[in-house]
């Protein structure tokens, strides 16, 4: 089991977030913990070659309210996961 912890913005856009977006989001971030690289992520270019960058896409029917994008950054050398962006649609 690994961290995964919230970097400020992410913080900040999830204090905007309503309750079961909020919720959403918490599932993930406990999911992350169990598995930083769960099979429903998907992949994205990192500059640092001792981490690894994904995005999980949650649906509108997850979240109970729009789309969101959390975006984050494991690092294997650290064996913990940040939460960079939490990016939510309309």
């Amino acid at each position: 089991m690994s961290e995964a912890f919230l970097g400020d913005a992410a913080e900040k856009t999830l204090r905007q977030l309503t309750r079961s977006e909020q919720a959403a989001v918490e599932s993930v971030r406990r999911a992350l913990e169990e598995d930083p690289e769960p099979k429903h992520a998907r992949g994205l270019p990192d500059a640092d070659p001792r981490s690894e960058s994904y995005v999980v896409e949650l649906l509108p029917e997850q979240t109970g309210g729009r789309g969101i994008s959390v975006v984050y950054r494991y690092s294997q050398d650290l064996d913990a996961t940040l939460i960079l962006w939490l990016i939510a649609g309309p």
